[in-house]
């Protein structure tokens, strides 16, 4: 029955005074509207995952023909610069484990299962990090990209990292994507263990109506629908500042730019966090040596933590099922076990089960695995939970607190380099005052003009920048930051 005929019928009957029929037939007009808005709204998000998948198939596949063309290259020896074509094929792979976290934190977030790690960070270079991470960006589009950060903020705090800088990379990637003159700026405030973030563009803006649907999944308003991007970012940052306890506001007009302020609970920890990335690649923890068992079914995977782990001094035991892994735990007592959780046969849960029941609580167990969720599962039988694809810093300086590992903390001098001049000229010193801020933020590329800059000066600099890029070739951040600050051997 057509709408205007039932509403006819709807306004007869009152007044002929069927009250029943009446109630019934409206009831009946309620229903058959909120089932018009449903299929209304669930007709516009179909719609709206259609381009998200549309945009989503161009993101996965840019990257996926980088890293194809690379590894083509080295497979045929025609790789000139190998370590280029490593740092592409690392970048690319890492945009598409971020893609696809990102689905997976919108999965997640629905089903209530999204767990955040609670990790001391350092906060000032945290913050410059992420800002170093976008001047290439700013600076392609002849944008300024100013970082306001307070003397008072702390040197510490306890958060989630991976979240923190997931919310942070989102507001400044958007603020810099739909901003075309002027600039951007990351203001932080901390007081009273209350840290609030303000992302703020001068770019295109956000017409009031259309500010409450850009934080819906795969949802992009106005002109920033014409732009790239697949429409998650916003709705993941409001999901995840939500989950931490926290609060997101946007502040805009069209035409005018953009403020987002983030504000979160950020503790101060009562002691700082162990760090491992001043050390050399081969350094060795003291004290005695330490068995770590893999079980893991991949040979890859155990290949390449062996490779992380043998150089560092671990005695390193390998087994590729539950069984094998049961019986070398049994026979020669490791230290600490790493877990990979989907693996033919016994899973790495009921693997991890038994060894505790075992081996009681002395046997430490760290679970590896590309599955978030797995993370909900073990909590009482495993002692950390570590996401595949995982940083080998981050995965180091797990094993070391599990251990409760002591370190060296002086860099061992290169055998082999020509020795360094005792004095170097005043022309040098803002060059070398540059390579040590950047040291602290990780900004390689910056780092690497710098040095080259300084080689140009004359003879005693370039024995020193010859110095620095062998620590940098090697990752010898702290080396290099020592030979800046006029600490290292010259």
């Amino acid at each position: 029955m057509p709408d205007a005929a039932a509403h006819n019928l709807l306004a007869w009957l009152r007044e002929r005074g069927e009250k029943a029929h009446a109630e019934t037939l409206a009831a009946l007009l309620d229903d058959h509207a909120a089932l018009a808005r449903a299929k209304k709204a669930a007709e516009a998000a179909n719609e709206a995952k259609t381009r998200f998948l549309a945009s989503v198939s161009h993101e996965i596949r840019s990257p996926l023909n980088a890293i194809c063309g690379y590894a083509q290259l080295l497979e045929r020896g025609d790789g000139r610069d190998t370590v280029q074509a490593g740092k592409v094929i690392r970048r690319s792979a890492e945009h598409l484990s971020n893609l696809v976290e990102g689905l997976l934190d919108i999965a997640q977030v629905e089903s209530g299962s999204l767990k955040l790690a609670r990790d001391t960070i350092c906060f000032p270079a945290f913050l410059e990090q992420l800002a170093a991470m976008f001047e290439p960006q700013a600076a392609m589009k002849g944008l300024a990209l100013n970082l306001d950060l307070p003397p008072t903020l702390p040197e510490f705090v306890r958060a989630d990292p991976k979240r923190l800088r997931q919310v942070l990379i989102n507001l400044l990637s958007n603020a810099i994507k739909f901003t075309d003159t002027g600039s951007v700026t990351l203001r932080v405030h901390y007081r009273n263990e209350l840290a609030t973030f303000e992302v703020v563009d001068s770019g295109i803006g956000i017409a009031p109506a259309d500010i409450e649907r850009i934080l819906l999944p795969f949802e992009r308003a106005g002109a920033a629908a014409a732009r790239s991007g697949i429409g998650l970012g916003l709705a993941i940052t409001q999901a995840l500042v939500t989950i931490m306890g926290g609060e997101l506001r946007i502040e805009s007009k069209p035409d005018e730019g953009s403020r987002f302020i983030v504000r979160l609970m950020l503790s101060q920890p009562l002691s700082p966090p162990v760090d491992l990335r001043g050390h050399e690649a081969t350094s060795l923890y003291l004290g005695r040596e330490r068995r770590v068992l893999l079980i893991d079914d991949d040979p890859a995977h155990r290949a390449a933590l062996c490779a992380l782990l043998i150089p560092r001094g671990f005695a390193v035991l390998t087994a590729e099922g539950g069984a094998d892994g049961l019986a070398i735990a049994a026979s020669e007592q490791p230290d600490l076990v790493l877990l990979d959780v989907s693996m033919p046969g016994m899973s790495g849960w009921d693997i991890a089960a038994t060894l505790r029941r075992r081996h009681g609580a002395a046997l430490r167990i760290v679970m590896l695995s590309g599955e978030i969720a797995d993370s909900a599962e073990g909590g009482e039988v495993a002692d950390r939970f570590v996401p595949k694809p995982f940083d080998f810093d981050q995965l180091l300086a797990v094993i070391s607190e599990e251990l409760s590992l002591e370190w060296p903390r002086t860099a061992q001098t290169r055998p082999g380099l020509t020795t360094l001049p005792a004095r170097i000229g005043a022309e040098a010193q803002p060059h070398l005052a540059e390579i040590a801020r950047l040291v602290r933020i990780g900004h390689v590329r910056a780092i690497e003009a710098q040095i080259d800059a300084l080689a140009a000066l004359g003879p005693d600099t370039a024995t020193l920048a010859e110095r620095m890029r062998a620590h940098l070739d090697a990752f010898d951040l702290k080396a290099l930051a020592a030979l800046a600050a006029g600490e290292g051997e010259r």
